[in-house]
């Protein structure tokens, strides 16, 4: 049975994903991020050392994902601060999986979860000219 419900989530997130624009992947990646530290969480309380090295793993993967997708042409500043912070985070979750420190996954959590809150607050209208921006110039730089 867990199996099958398994395979409908990863069905389910498939769909999601084909219709989903930067703004909104970038939403599941956080997402994805924040799910995988709450389950490293657990994992240290229950003293599962194996998964939840495999669950710091995906957070830190998918951080380091954020990280690279930024865009220092059209961010300036703010992208710049982003990295700073990702890549804080990345290390923070280093640190959190060799001590088995869940304080330091809270931080990451909490960090993250700020993140995403503005992420999200972000209109429509404004979502829609970024992207019509970074559009503009990958057909001008390409």
């Amino acid at each position: 049975m867990n199996g099958k419900i398994k395979h409908y989530q990863r069905e389910a997130l498939k769909t999601r994903l084909a219709s989903a624009d930067p703004f909104e992947v970038t939403q599941m990646l956080m997402e994805g991020a924040l799910e995988s530290m709450k389950i490293a969480k657990i994992n240290i309380q229950n003293n599962d050392l194996e998964n939840k090295s495999k669950f710091i793993a995906k957070a830190t993967s998918i951080i380091d994902s954020l990280r690279l997708s930024l865009n220092h042409n059209v961010g300036g500043e703010l992208s710049s601060n982003l990295e700073s912070l990702y890549v804080y985070m990345s290390d923070s979750l280093l640190e959190s999986s060799i001590n088995n420190d869940i304080a330091k996954i809270e931080e990451v959590v909490e960090l993250l979860s700020d993140i995403k809150v503005a992420w999200d607050q972000i209109p429509e209208r404004d979502r829609q000219s970024a992207f019509n921006q970074m559009q503009n110039k990958t057909a001008v730089s390409g």
